[in-house]
């Protein structure tokens, strides 16, 4: 088999740390789509690939690719740069660097220097823009209403849009990468498991046999703003406490409901003035759950809608439920699930992480 040069991996794992890192956050990267970091980490990628003999390009969404000069069929490899506000330093930047450090291996291997590998870093997974917006364009979504109505998290980004965004970052006249029809005979991406399951049962590596579905919601509570010293309780239409209420009760009701592998998350709140001696007039919270059963999403959806109204009409108060989106479950194929299942050397054992339910190898 190929052998891949590990000192240079790791070598390039940590360059590539260096873009974004900060004195407070020191286990981690602070790298949000295009921003400087995330540009510098972008065009030295760039260099890299095409040290490894690849045509590389960094396109107008900030996509870096690089496409083998061999002919097909090809394997596409990689996965994104960017960060989460405060991400870990692996996240995304493992299954580029191990994308790049296959490439390399397979082009030194004689017996395999022949064969067409394409790797890539998406843009903005993260969502401090538009989430999944490099692999979507490169898939050739029409994303251009997207784009234009798209600003930036005010925690994350300078609060521009998107154009605002691409524009600086000098990209906007660049070409488009859009994947070549009937180039690939697949995808593969790798990635640190952000849970604890590897660890906790003793395991080094996992295949992914479902990708869960995902939904998230802003909740906005409306009540009235008043003085939190004078006005009455049974006359208050506290936006803040209906919100908690919500919450807890919510949190409950998942409880009693939830799946094997159900998640649920409050992941952000706020509450309008913001004044400890006012009656918040409006509040918003973040709302996220995941499951690998859409009948277990769908569950959550009608419990979450029917919670919101029981709320408001004891505390007095609006709650709109935004859309939640439309995330389904993607289970990998059954024919080859049984594949990875019949294979001797794995040991089978499914359990949930944050984004999927993995098949994991034996242990050392």
């Amino acid at each position: 088999m190929p052998a891949i040069n590990a000192g240079r991996l790791l070598s390039d794992l940590r360059t590539l740390r260096t873009f974004g890192a900060v004195p407070d956050h020191p286990r981690g990267i602070i790298r949000p789509s295009f921003s400087p970091a995330d540009m510098e980490a972008r065009e030295w990628l760039r260099g890299k690939f095409e040290e490894a003999g690849l045509e590389a390009s960094i396109d107008k969404h900030g996509i870096v690719f690089g496409r083998s000069k061999n002919p097909g069929p090809a394997l596409l490899l990689g996965s994104h740069s960017d960060s989460q506000p405060r991400g870990g330093w692996l996240d995304g930047n493992l299954g580029v660097i191990y994308a790049l450090e296959a490439a390399r291996a397979l082009a030194e291997d004689p017996a395999t220097a022949g064969l067409a590998v394409d790797i890539a870093s998406w843009t903005d997974e993260e969502g401090s823009y538009l989430g999944y917006f490099g692999s979507r364009s490169f898939l050739n979504y029409d994303l251009a209403d997207q784009i234009e109505a798209a600003t930036g998290h005010p925690r994350v980004t300078p609060g521009n849009s998107l154009p605002e965004a691409i524009a600086a970052a000098g990209l906007e006249n660049h070409p488009r990468t859009v994947a070549e029809k009937g180039r690939y005979l697949g995808f593969f991406e790798a990635h640190i498991e952000q849970g604890p399951h590897l660890e906790q049962f003793g395991l080094n590596i996992g295949v992914v046999t479902d990708i869960v579905g995902s939904r998230g919601y802003t909740i906005l509570f409306k009540g009235e703003q008043n003085h939190a010293g004078t006005t009455p309780m049974a006359l208050r239409r506290d936006a803040g406490m209906a919100s908690l209420v919500f919450g807890a009760r919510l949190d409950e009701e998942f409880r009693a409901i939830a799946g094997k592998r159900s998640v649920w998350t409050f992941g952000e709140s706020k509450f309008e003035p913001g004044s400890r001696s006012i009656i918040p007039g409006s509040a918003e919270l973040w709302l996220q759950f995941r499951d690998v059963e859409l009948s277990n999403l769908e569950a959550f959806d009608a419990t979450t809608r029917r919670v919101a109204a029981e709320v408001a009409a004891e505390r007095g108060v609006e709650i709109e439920v935004g859309p939640g989106g439309t995330g389904v479950p993607k289970p990998m194929d059954p024919w080859l699930q049984e594949q990875v299942r019949d294979t001797a050397s794995y040991r089978l054992l499914s359990v949930a992480s944050d984004l999927h339910i993995a098949v994991m190898s034996k242990s050392k």
